[in-house]
């Protein structure tokens, strides 16, 4: 029998993000983001006409999550357990997108998992080299 997990939070994010070596945390109180060294690996979109509901309205609670390339991102989209979604805006871009409302579907483990990664792929080598070392 499987536990359920508890689902995450913007609050994860923020902890996530914000515990990672010489991540910033940027933007505004209501739309944040995360880079380091000036490179976004997460940030919360302004409401966009690609990114729209059934009714065709607008989404205003999308966060943009930075992934390795256009592989990791497939796989993460190809997984329909999770709520991460692209729009033809990110056609091409190595980023899936998640709603707020949906962190709830979302796997706290997988989360750390994916915002690591946004991490790592703009990180700079020494920096994610060190990182990684406190692991092996």
């Amino acid at each position: 029998m499987t536990t359920p997990h508890r689902g995450s939070t913007v609050a994860d994010i923020e902890r996530i993000a914000g515990s990672l070596p010489e991540a910033v945390r940027g933007g505004s109180d209501e739309l944040p983001s995360w880079a380091v060294h000036d490179k976004t690996f997460i940030f919360f979109r302004e409401p966009r006409p690609d990114a729209v509901d059934e009714s065709g309205e607008r989404l205003t609670d999308v966060i943009c999550i930075r992934t390795h390339g256009a592989d990791d991102k497939q796989a993460l989209l190809d997984d329909d357990q999770n709520p991460f979604f692209t729009t033809p805006h990110f056609n091409g871009y190595p980023a899936v997108l998640v709603r707020t409302s949906d962190l709830r579907r979302l796997d706290p483990a997988l989360l750390e998992e994916v915002i690591v990664e946004a991490w790592l792929s703009r990180a700079p080598k020494r920096v994610a080299k060190a990182y990684l070392a406190q692991f092996e």
